[in-house]
């Protein structure tokens, strides 16, 4: 019968290892089928494109756009006036996801800036300022483990006698370890422990048939040397190898670190949304420009025309000057439906406000350019360019970061030296838990560890050192080249920005003394087309066509030009208040966090209590009874 079930037992056995050991097998997908010749068995394809199981919201607006405008009349459409101001607003809480203009967001998503990044990268379960503090948080662990053990012992149990025996130990054991452990930031740790065996056997002499034996151990571990001191654990963190740091401190600059990248996503979108609005600004200039034109000409043909009813001499003025109108009439289509004509410019805007391509309705800046010359005070701007622009403060946070890994690093070029300490309370019992029984001072384990009459403690150090210290020495070099390298990108930084701002005034400068003189350009081209007109008029001289022709498209190529530079001129402005690092206070837009909630608030306050002294304790109990009143 014992035969049996040790039979049945192994063969259980057996049945659950084999399951456990084989696991699951995956299909060969990326392979031919291995026997072609049963059709039955034969596939056609190795793989094929599927499409997951997503049911992905769309966007009304987006879903139900209309047809978008091509050469509609932009005088017949319905339009709405919106500001720079508007635009601005309405493309930071149009969406979640910083756009721009050219951007990548449909083929490289994850490169895309998103307002969650800041807090991704705070709460980022492996680098986040909540991992690192997870570190120092209390660990608790359990186990508890049942076994059967049925072993024969070499030992003659005759006596000499000559009978063949050998005896065979029966055990049923049973070991219950909880501890709960906590690290402090300056790399202690202290533990509790409680050990307690269960054990019954078929062993001689034994006082109980079963009996519980266990003890409770407080231990406390410090390190002296290497791993030691508030310093290295906020930097390094208590778990680190040398040349990997992931303290409270390092998560908290990778924070920082991406607000900045966060400030420069805006930063970008911002510059964004003012250059497309000041570029459909020009685009309706420009088709005023043409169409201008296009009237003038046209005029002008029909003048001609009736001349040659009436049987002036105009064989080569008339094509002339209907070719003129006809070349104003492809500039005006190039101008409304061209890649960078009125519709595909305000598409544009449309785009980095969130706004569904087309709805019926046309955008149309309502702000006017500036006309005024600005000047800058040239060494305000550049002492505001070197340290506001929001590059210089993030490569600061990473040359902070790199002077917190070389002091890290330094700090852990030393030997392991810890202190140990523990103290045990040692206990048995025919019980876990039962009443005293004064004739049996081991009748509960409990009991017995309680009474402290089985006391235990050991003191000592544990020396671990690694001879040469190679790999934190490299550590050490690591950390000053990485400290070296961004001091020198940082002075590259600074010689760039000023390279840059230096051209953005220059810039300035240029742009509006280009616009005067296109503005200078068009008086002279007016003036030329109303004396040709007169002249047309009064000599009915065909020969003056030509010219007049030439005249009006003069002219329509100026006002373009002059409408150019002014634009030009504003987004030369833009570009200095960008490199300047005042790109957000130019357009009045402001960061800021989220306000905290009531609980968050409350908690903070609990907390701030306990680390303020006071005289008197009672204050607090009465400060807190009035911020948290009690209901009745």
């Amino acid at each position: 019968m014992k035969v049996r079930e040790r039979l049945k037992n192994w063969i259980v056995a057996g049945c659950i290892g084999s399951t456990v050991f084989a696991g699951c097998n995956t299909t060969n997908r990326f392979r031919a089928w291995k026997d072609s010749s049963q059709t039955s068995y034969f596939q056609s394809f190795i793989t094929q494109v599927e499409y997951p199981d997503l049911r992905a919201p769309i966007e009304n607006g987006v879903s139900q756009s209309l047809l978008p405008f091509s050469i509609e009349n932009p005088s017949e459409l319905q339009t709405f006036d919106l500001s720079l101001r508007d635009a601005v607003q309405a493309a930071l809480q149009s969406s979640d996801v910083l756009r721009s203009i050219g951007g990548s967001v449909v083929a490289a998503p994850q490169g895309q800036a998103t307002s969650y990044d800041a807090a991704l990268s705070d709460l980022n379960p492996l680098g986040g300022v909540e991992a690192a503090l997870a570190a120092f948080d209390a660990q608790v662990s359990s186990r508890l483990f049942w076994q059967k053990n049925d072993r024969p012992i070499n030992f003659d149990a005759s006596g000499g006698a000559g009978n063949f025996f050998v005896p065979i130990n029966v055990q049923t054991q049973g070991i219950f370890t909880n501890q709960i452990q906590k690290r402090t930031a300056t790399g202690a740790q202290y533990a509790v422990r409680l050990n307690t065996i269960y054990d019954r056997n078929n062993g001689r002499n034994r006082q109980f048939n079963s009996d519980f034996s266990g003890f409770v151990e407080a231990e406390y571990r410090q390190p002296l040397m290497q791993g030691s001191g508030t310093t290295f654990n906020r930097i390094a963190g208590p778990n680190s190898v040398p040349g990997q740091y992931n303290g409270v401190l390092i998560a908290r600059i990778n924070t920082d670190i991406s607000i900045a990248d966060f400030e420069d996503a805006v930063i970008r979108l911002i510059n964004d949304v003012e250059g497309a609005y000041w570029e459909l600004y020009f685009a309706y200039r420009a088709v005023e420009a043409q169409a201008s034109g296009r009237e003038s000409s046209f005029e002008t043909w029909q003048r001609i025309k009736a001349w040659k009813d009436v049987g002036s001499p105009a064989q080569t003025e008339e094509p002339q000057a209907l070719a003129t109108f006809y070349q104003f009439e492809a500039s005006l289509n190039d101008a409304l439906a061209g890649t960078n004509g009125l519709y595909a410019v305000e598409q544009r805007l449309r785009y980095i406000m969130g706004m569904p391509p087309s709805d019926g309705r046309l955008i149309k800046p309502s702000d006017e350019p500036i006309l005024a010359e600005v000047s800058f005070d040239w060494q305000a701007s550049i002492c505001d360019a070197l340290t506001q622009r929001v590059e210089v403060r993030r490569q600061e946070w990473t040359i902070k970061r790199r002077e917190l890994e070389l002091i890290a690093s330094r700090l852990n070029r030393r030997p392991r030296l810890d202190a140990l300490t523990q103290y045990r309370w040692r206990g048995l019992g025919d019980h876990l838990i039962e009443e005293r029984d004064r004739d049996n001072q081991f009748n509960s384990l409990v009991q017995n560890i309680l009474e402290g009459n089985f006391q235990e403690w050991q003191a000592g150090l544990e020396w671990q050192y690694n001879v040469g210290l190679r790999q934190a020495s490299a550590a050490v070099r690591h950390a000053q080249l990485n400290l070296a390298r961004e001091m020198s990108v940082l002075k590259e930084q600074q010689l760039r920005i000023s390279h840059d701002l230096s051209n953005a005034s220059r810039q300035i400068v240029s742009r509006y003394n280009q616009m005067q003189k296109n503005f200078n350009r068009i008086q002279a081209d007016k003036e030329r087309v109303r004396v040709l007109t007169a002249t047309k008029e009064t000599t009915r001289g065909l020969a003056v066509v030509t010219f007049l022709n030439q005249a009006e498209l003069q002219l329509a190529n100026s006002e373009i030009a002059f409408y150019r530079s002014l634009i030009d001129y504003n987004l030369s402005l833009r570009d200095f208040h960008r490199e300047k690092g005042s790109l957000l206070a130019y357009n009045q837009v402001s960061l800021a966090e989220e306000a905290l909630n009531g609980s968050a608030v409350a908690a903070a306050y609990d907390r701030g209590r306990y680390f303020t002294p006071r005289d008197n304790p009672e204050e607090v109990v009465v400060r807190n009874a009035v911020a948290n009143p009690q209901p009745e």
